[in-house]
């Protein structure tokens, strides 16, 4: 293909469920499991209670289901309502390379093109693998964090490719969705540095809000700027400064499918305080009779990337928002020390507040080590010391926390992950039928059938 957009065009128009190795079906289902309980768990959050809000003054003749709700609206606002549900969280799948983030957030764009198309899980399934592979080959292409872009940047180009193939388009209607999606859905960086805001957990759903718009635009024959990468004024221009190259997909030359490199979160909180919360727990469990008082010093050496995401800034370390204290590595630590766990509720205000966790935060130091760097993505590497005013010193490691994809949940704990979201919302017998639903996806014939099993 002479172009990026027209290679990734032609992939994903002539992907289909039947190329898909048994293994990768396996775990795209429980990405689509993991990400469904996590919008259950996220239907509560303001975001969530806004977006559906919104989504409920549109009708629409081509209605697409609210999660949680029940409630049709137009595709694009209902893609919104449930992006955010998704990842309001911090607590769906996530992908580290040059680039990081949440692949799963996507999923929010592939459900509404398969119910829009009247697809079934199939063709679900392979929309998802397409929009897995497209964020994660860009990931590894080039770092947008630097240059001051967002990670939802690639979002855009993942969520649109990911909605066309749900939806069924030709390679030329793919091309154009890439060309409408990218050319306006640039997301600055300023979305997670400093008082993260709202915008934290939205600004996915919005991409993928403007990737399934892009997408019915395309299939009514609208043409979008081109070439999106390499024109005079493209992506490569304005955005990288530099072309890069992009690895073949998933399937093409060999390539295996990148899911297979995706993590499932144990702790709701940003994917690089993983092992780092891990560690603190292994280090608390060798204390006799510990005590959060007796906590002399805590020395985190993990890697820079995390440092500058979880830690860099000034408010990371006197977290005042939901969204900074989920996205802060000194209060996720504090909290792990404080309770021997950490869970949504450790993000309420009370715990913010909490003069206790601000005076084990001010006792804790974070800083890069080289083996770290070094390590990276194979791992998330973090050495913690922690220091008791006895002087006794005890130490953990965690290399690759639980759910990494190097050592990942068992099918049972990603269940288990699933109805701790559900349980307090949807009825036991309504969660083990939508749990087998889900795990039998590639039969099911009726997506929005299947979401409308999520109403609350």
């Amino acid at each position: 293909m002479s172009t990026i957009a027209e290679y990734v065009a032609n992939y994903s128009a002539n992907l289909h469920y039947r190329d898909l190795p048994a293994d990768t079906v396996h775990l795209l289902k429980r990405m689509v499991i993991d990400s469904i309980g996590c919008a259950v768990g996220g239907y509560t959050a303001e975001p969530s209670k806004i977006a559906r809000d919104l989504a409920g003054d549109v009708t629409s003749r081509r209605p697409v289901t609210i999660i949680g709700s029940g409630q049709t609206s137009s595709p694009d606002l209902a893609t919104f309502a449930n992006g955010v549900m998704i990842r309001y969280l911090d607590f769906n799948d996530g992908y580290t390379t040059l680039e990081s983030g949440h692949p799963s957030d996507s999923i929010a764009a592939t459900l509404a093109g398969a119910e829009l198309a009247g697809a079934g899980g199939r063709r679900l399934i392979t929309a998802t693998a397409v929009a897995y592979e497209a964020f994660c080959r860009f990931g590894d292409a080039f770092s947008l964090k630097y240059i001051g872009f967002d990670h939802v940047t690639n979002g855009a180009i993942a969520s649109s490719i990911g909605a066309a193939r749900a939806m069924g388009l030709s390679v030329a209607q793919t091309a154009q969705t890439m060309n409408l999606g990218i050319t306006p859905n640039l997301a600055l960086g300023q979305t997670r540095v400093g008082v993260l805001s709202h915008w934290k957990g939205c600004a996915y759903a919005n991409a993928s809000r403007n990737a399934v718009f892009a997408a019915m635009l395309a299939e009514r024959g609208l043409t979008g700027p081109a070439p999106v990468f390499e024109g005079e004024h493209g992506f490569f221009a304005a955005v990288t400064k530099e072309p890069y190259r992009l690895e073949p997909f998933g399937g093409d030359q060999g390539q295996p499918f990148k899911v297979h490199e995706c993590s499932i979160k144990q702790f709701a909180l940003g994917l690089y305080s993983q092992t780092v919360v891990e560690a603190a727990l292994a280090a608390r469990n060798q204390v006799p009779d510990f005590r959060v008082d007796d906590v002399a010093d805590i020395h985190i050496r993990t890697l820079q990337k995390a440092i500058d995401i979880m830690a860099g800034d000034d408010e990371k370390w006197r977290p005042q928002t939901r969204e900074t204290a989920d996205h802060s590595m000194p209060y996720a630590t504090a909290v792990a020390l404080t309770y021997n766990g950490l869970n949504q509720s450790h993000f309420a205000d009370e715990h913010i507040n909490d003069p206790g966790l601000a005076s084990l935060i001010s006792r804790t130091r974070i800083e890069a080590s080289e083996e770290a760097n070094r390590r990276v993505p194979e791992a998330m590497l973090c050495n913690l010391d922690l220091q008791m005013r006895d002087g006794q010193t005890y130490h953990a490691e965690v290399a690759h926390f639980r759910g990494h994809h190097r050592n990942p949940m068992t099918d049972a704990e990603v269940e288990a992950k699933f109805r701790g979201l559900c349980a307090d919302l949807l009825t036991p017998d309504q969660t083990e039928e939508l749990l087998g639903r889900l795990w039998r996806l590639e039969d099911e014939q009726d997506i929005s059938a299947l979401l409308r099993l999520t109403r609350i």
